[in-house]
This record gives C-alpha cells, sequence and structure tokens, in this order.
C-alpha cells in the first residue's frame, strides 16, 4: 500500500478519506467484512478510497442519518490526548465552552496516573477563551499571552496549541504563531488543526493529536533500543509489563500519560503495537514509515485466539520465539480451568457490546471464548483498513473467522434513540459499554451495563478472567434494572419506540417528515 504518513505536512487527512471510514452501517459481521474488502483495494491500488471502478474500490454504502443525537468531536479527542501528556501544555485555542469535557479529562489522568503507580495530580490544559471582540478582531495575541503565561508556570517541555470551530471559522493562523512562539521560547509548540467541524467521527483526532507529536516531539536521530516495545494507549492499568517480561522488553506507553522523554524514545523502540488498532494505527504506521520501527502484524491481544497470535507476532520480531511458546504453554495451562469454571457460570447468557470499533472486535471474542452469546453490537465507527493495511490486523476478519459471525453488527455514532430498536432484534442478558453516558439508557430499559473505565480490563489471558467474574457481578443486578424499567419511560414517541428498524430515518426520510408534520398539526 503507498504510504499514506507525510510528517512534512502540517495537517492530517481526515479518516474517511484516508481509510474510507464510515459512522452508519447495519447488517452482518460478515457481510461488512466483505464489502470492506474493495475499500482496502482501493488504498492499495489506487491510492485514494472510492478511486476504483467496477467494483474495485467501492465505497462503503454508508447510510445517511438527519441528525445525532450526541457525539464528541476531533478537537475533544485531540484535547484528551496532547492535555494528558505529563510535562507539557495544552492550549486550547477556542471559546470556554470548548473546555466543557476536560473536568472528565482530568478525572481520567488522575485515574490514569494512580493506575500506574504515579502521584496523581490535575491536566495541564488552558484555554485562550475567546469572546465576542476576538471573533470579530482575531486573538493572535491572546494566544502568544497564553503561551508565555504556560510556560512561566509551568515550565513545559513542548506546548499543544489546538484549533477548534471557531478560531478555524475566522482563520486564525496557528502554524505562524507556533513557529513564532518556538523560536521566542525555545521549546517544541506544536499546532493541531483539529476544529470540531473537520471530520464526522472523532478519531481523526487521535491522528491529530499523534501527527503533532510525531513532527515536533519525536526524536528525528534515533538511538535504538532493542528491549523497548511502544504500546499505544489510554489510560488503562499497566497489565503489559507482565505480558511482555519474559520476551525481555520494557514498555513505553504512549500517548497519555507519558512524559516528554518517553513520546521522543518512540523512535528508538524495537516495535510497536496497541491494545487497540483504531487508536494506534496512525502512530505505528509513522514510526514503521519514517523511522523504521515496525508494528506488529497481529491481531490485538484479546481472548486465546488474538493474546496468542499477537504474542508469536512480537516473539519473531525481537528473537524470543522459544520464551514465547513457553510463555503461551504456561498461560493457557494457568487460565484454563479458570475459565472453564466461568463457562460453565455463564453458560446461556446472551450479552452485547457498545464501544470503539477494533475495541468491540476484540471484546466480542472474549465474551466468546467464555461461552457467551453475543448476536448484537454496535461501534462507533469502522475502519475498513488501518493505516498500515496489513491483513493480520483486519479484526473485524479476525473475530468472524475465529469465533463466527455476528448477526447484527451496527456502525452507529453514540445514538441513544437508537438503542430501544438495537436491542429490541437480540436477547441481552447484559450490555459491555466504553462510553459511559450511554449506560443509563440500557438500565432504563432494565438490561444491566458493565461501563468499562479502565481500557486494558480485557487485555490477555487475565482479561478474559476479568471480564469473566465482571459480568457476573453485573448480572447479580439485573433484577433491580428490571424494577427501574417498570417505574420509568423513554423520552420518545410510542411511534418510535414501535419502530423495528433502527435506521428507517436513513432509509426512509419522508418518515420524519410525515412524523413532524403529524406533530405540527
Amino acid at each position: 500500500m503507498a504510504k499514506n504518513i507525510q510528517l512534512d505536512l502540517e495537517t492530517v487527512e481526515n479518516r474517511e478519506m484516508r481509510l474510507g471510514s464510515i459512522i452508519s452501517w447495519d447488517g452482518k459481521a460478515s457481510e461488512l467484512v466483505e464489502l470492506s474488502r474493495y475499500e482496502e483495494r482501493a488504498l492499495k491500488h489506487k491510492g485514494c478510497p472510492g478511486a476504483g471502478k467496477n467494483g474495485e474500490g467501492c465505497r462503503l454504502c454508508e447510510l445517511n442519518m438527519p441528525f445525532n443525537q450526541q457525539s464528541m468531536c476531533a478537537n475533544s479527542i485531540a484535547a484528551c490526548q496532547a492535555g494528558n501528556i505529563r510535562d507539557c501544555v495544552l492550549i486550547q485555542h477556542s471559546p470556554v465552552g470548548c473546555t466543557a469535557r476536560n473536568p472528565e479529562f482530568n478525572l481520567a489522568f488522575r485515574n490514569g496516573l494512580e493506575r500506574r503507580g504515579i502521584e496523581p495530580r490535575n491536566i495541564n490544559i488552558m484555554t485562550t477563551n475567546l469572546l465576542e471582540n476576538d471573533m470579530v478582531f482575531g486573538a493572535s495575541e491572546k494566544l502568544k499571552k497564553a503561551a508565555r503565561e504556560a510556560f512561566e508556570r509551568y515550565a513545559p517541555k513542548a506546548i499543544f496549541f489546538s484549533m477548534s470551530c471557531s478560531t478555524a471559522i475566522i482563520g486564525e493562523d496557528l502554524s505562524s504563531i507556533a513557529s513564532e512562539m518556538e523560536d521566542e521560547l525555545g521549546i517544541p509548540v506544536a499546532p493541531m488543526q483539529c476544529e470540531g467541524f473537520r471530520s464526522k467521527h472523532w478519531s481523526t483526532g487521535f491522528d491529530i493529536s499523534q501527527h503533532a507529536v510525531l513532527r515536533h516531539i519525536v526524536n528525528k536521530h534515533p538511538k535504538k533500543q532493542p528491549n523497548l516495545i511502544n504500546i499505544v494507549a489510554l489510560w488503562g492499568t499497566d497489565y503489559f509489563t507482565d505480558m511482555l517480561k519474559p520476551l525481555g522488553l520494557r514498555v513505553n506507553y504512549i500517548m497519555d500519560i507519558a512524559s516528554f522523554d518517553e513520546l521522543a524514545q518512540t523512535s528508538e523502540a524495537a516495535c510497536t503495537s496497541t491494545f487497540c488498532h483504531t487508536l494506534g494505527s496512525y502512530f505505528a504506521t509513522a514510526l514503521e514509515e519514517v523511522y523504521g520501527v515496525p508494528q506488529i502484524r497481529a491481531p490485538q491481544p484479546y481472548g486465546f485466539a488474538g493474546t496468542d497470535a499477537w504474542l508469536r507476532a512480537i516473539a519473531k520480531q525481537v528473537g524470543k520465539e522459544k520464551e514465547a511458546e513457553e510463555f503461551i504453554a504456561a498461560e493457557h495451562e494457568r487460565v484454563k480451568p479458570k475459565i472453564e469454571a466461568l463457562r460453565e457460570k455463564l453458560k446461556g447468557v446472551n450479552g452485547f457490546v457498545l464501544t470503539g470499533s477494533s475495541y468491540a472486535h476484540g471484546l466480542i471474542s472474549v465474551l466468546r471464548d467464555l461461552g457467551v452469546t453475543v448476536d448484537g453490537s454496535v461501534v462507533f465507527h469502522h475502519d475498513p483498513v488501518y493505516d498500515g493495511g496489513y491483513e493480520e490486523q483486519n479484526t473485524l476478519k479476525t473475530l468472524v473467522d475465529n469465533y463466527g459471525d455476528i448477526p447484527n453488527f451496527t456502525v452507529s455514532k453514540c445514538q441513544p434513540f437508537q438503542l430501544p430498536a438495537l436491542l429490541s432484534r437480540v436477547k441481552a442478558d447484559f450490555i459491555i459499554i466504553r462510553h459511559n453516558g450511554l449506560a443509563p439508557n440500557a438500565a432504563r430499559m432494565g438490561i444491566p451495563s458493565f461501563a468499562i473505565g479502565d481500557e486494558h480490563f480485557p487485555v490477555g489471558y487475565d482479561g478474559m478472567i476479568r471480564v469473566g467474574e465482571a459480568v457476573l457481578e453485573v448480572l447479580a443486578r439485573k433484577k433491580m434494572n428490571q424494577v427501574l424499567k417498570r417505574h420509568v419511560e423513554l423520552p420518545y414517541s410510542d411511534w418510535w419506540l414501535s419502530q423495528k428498524d433502527p435506521f428507517i430515518l436513513a432509509k426512509h426520510p419522508e418518515v420524519l417528515d410525515e412524523t413532524t408534520k403529524e406533530v405540527k398539526d
């Protein structure tokens, strides 16, 4: 596949253009695997999605939803990434409203530090607090003043500027200001072109923040460390160190909770992997293409099949195949009795997964290894192919090939109004949710939910045990949710609750017009 990463450019191409990503689709998982093959061919043979003809490179048919009930944006994601680097500062060049989620990000940052054994403290994020006059006359001087204040207050090793919708509309030149302040302050100052309306799904924000780190922080003249492995991650507990210690590897976590020096040394590592290809694809591919740091060509480390393949791929890269096989055999022997006991307790249980894209594929693998039936899932977006373009990283295909099809597989970006129809198609005893704002909606329908706060919870062999035990705890409060269902009402009309197709408004927009007319009359 042609190189996708262009670090000489200030901006990152959106995922919908670069990878052909979609946010609305409904069908069987196996159908989506097959349709995604066309998008992959376009990337490999034509250089861009949708360029092929006669079937080759056809864009995925994306359902066009008329509105969003809730979502996030690239600006928000870039903030939760760049703003979580321990010894750097993020300045959000925006109205104060764009900082509304910062308390949530601060909580995640503090929890993540504690999980990793680092003393908790608050994030270093500032805002220029744009006002009416700034929108009319510009706010460049305000941003420069904020950069000087950040430098004096925090003594950071680098400063990030983030673009907002407001500053994009008035045409603020972040790149020139960053270059000027870098010369003045003597530290890297990295602009991020992450205005919220830039991309229709938030994962582009991961790419933008990683692009800024790759351009401005990563060591351009690396001295290789053969026992260092990069793990692109969020705020999760450090389960990877114990998994990789038998292979003689040290873990270098990026980006959340990392330090400037840890980010700088990513170009010196032996290889790069991730707990989620959605998150790690861009950074890993850039390090491979630009700095010769190979990315691990394997599924994610979830369930027996994924963890086995992941460990073997890393071992092959560092020449520790014998040690890996010994470790895998010992781990299988250790955890299988516990897994079998959990399978017996979870026999006949039906689960539903509602999380980010490739993370959901991994969770479903874990649940099926535990004997839980999963007939339905919602992922917030779908990447037909990741930046590396490797077949071994096709997590949805890995799931279908190893664990079977998912009859009701939906791509939808955090739309609570669709949940009644989605859940009416399956028999779900519980739901696993990554974005916790959706958990109360499931509870109102009488279904207990497991809201995962620690992203690494299902990783590896012990991850299966952790998930199994957590599901049993969730099922123990099922009666409470059923009682709750009897005493609350969903905030939707009887007409909507009677619909069986969650995408009826996309497939038949005239229905929305008729319904609106009836409401007006």
